[in-house]
């Protein structure tokens, strides 16, 4: 598809430059995913969009013509224009490099653990090949790299694909708060508690042998969890990065979907839009719900164990509301 440049292999990247022909709806794919990569936009004469990168600037005019140039264009166009946007070689060369990615397998991992408002989310995604392949053409990836605006579109693509099995658990806030503030609480462990839950839910719908978890801690816990169940039979492996595996990707997408629609849940309630993660602008809106509707309000809608919760409520004067433990000291770890 691409007119690709003849180079050493061993030599040093040069500046290199190709030229794809994309229709219409492929441009729209490929916007979204340059898109999605907060690369700046450019004004290019008769482009219908251009983009630079940190290596690599994409033109596209609206003959239907892609320039990519720069150091990194094979990269992108096997990443992201093969892979994302017409669905070609990639697809063959992940499933000679990669064959246990198209093997039936779970994918298992979650979403929110680091924002202060709203839950976290665990999802189990099952999976086999023609599913997969369908996903990676559908352009079904780790969620990071992912507009939250496409979320929903991709959860309902996944969830709609025959053959799949999908599950996610999480706990309302109230409960949420509950556990996490109980003396002996860990995330951890709740959230390796919530990962086998969701995993033996789909595995009694559709049984594997396997499954890849996006690593968040080095305990076994998640194991652990499996083997009160009974599941010795089931090999759960852990890493990070595991978003590369097409189902892990997809359980990805199906855990922020979810925490996209409980926090879209917890806006309504509270009248306007509550933030993602938990900077400084998420802790001023936490003020303005202790403001509006009192330190006990808080706990409807964030994460009562998080440092900036107790600093809000602290600096509102409010402690004899809502009695929050003071926070440990943070750590000065010296080189």
């Amino acid at each position: 598809m691409a007119k690709k440049p003849d180079h050493d292999a061993d030599e040093p990247k040069k500046i290199t430059s190709y030229t794809i022909k994309l229709d219409d709806a492929q441009m729209e794919k490929l916007r979204a995913a340059v898109a999605a990569k907060h690369w700046e936009s450019a004004e290019v004469p008769y482009a219908r969009f251009a983009f630079k990168g940190p290596k690599v600037n994409v033109t596209a005019y609206t003959s239907g013509k892609v320039v990519v140039a720069g150091k990194e264009t094979e990269d992108f166009v096997q990443n992201v224009i093969e892979a994302q946007v017409t669905g070609a070689a990639q697809l063959g060369y992940d499933e000679v490099h990669h064959p246990d990615w198209f093997e039936p397998h779970a994918g298992l991992d979650e979403s929110g653990k680091g924002d202060l408002f709203g839950p976290v989310v665990a999802a189990t995604v099952i999976a086999e090949k023609p599913a997969i392949e369908a996903w990676r053409v559908a352009g079904v990836r780790d969620s990071k790299s992912i507009e939250d605006s496409q979320i929903l579109r991709l959860d309902d693509v996944i969830r709609d694909t025959p053959g799949v099995v999908v599950e996610t658990v999480y706990c309302g806030m109230d409960k949420y708060n509950e556990l996490m503030l109980k003396p002996q609480a860990n995330l951890n462990r709740l959230l390796a508690w919530q990962h086998a839950r969701a995993l033996e839910a789909a595995l009694q719908k559709k049984w594997v042998g396997r499954g890849l978890l996006d690593q968040f801690t080095k305990e076994p816990l998640v194991q652990r969890e499996l083997k009160k169940r009974g599941l010795e039979r089931f090999t759960l492996d852990m890493r990070t990065k595991a978003e590369s595996d097409p189902v892990v990707a997809a359980a990805s997408v199906v855990a922020r979907a979810e925490f996209v629609r409980q926090m879209r849940n917890l806006s309504r309630e509270f009248g306007e839009k509550l933030l993602f993660g938990a900077g400084a602008q998420a802790k001023a809106q936490a003020a303005q719900i202790v403001d509006r509707l009192g330190a006990r309000a808080l706990g409807r809608f964030a994460k009562l164990h998080f440092r900036t919760s107790y600093e809000v409520v602290a600096a509102a004067g409010k402690l004899d509301e809502l009695p929050l433990k003071e926070p440990r000291e943070k750590t000065e770890w010296r080189r």
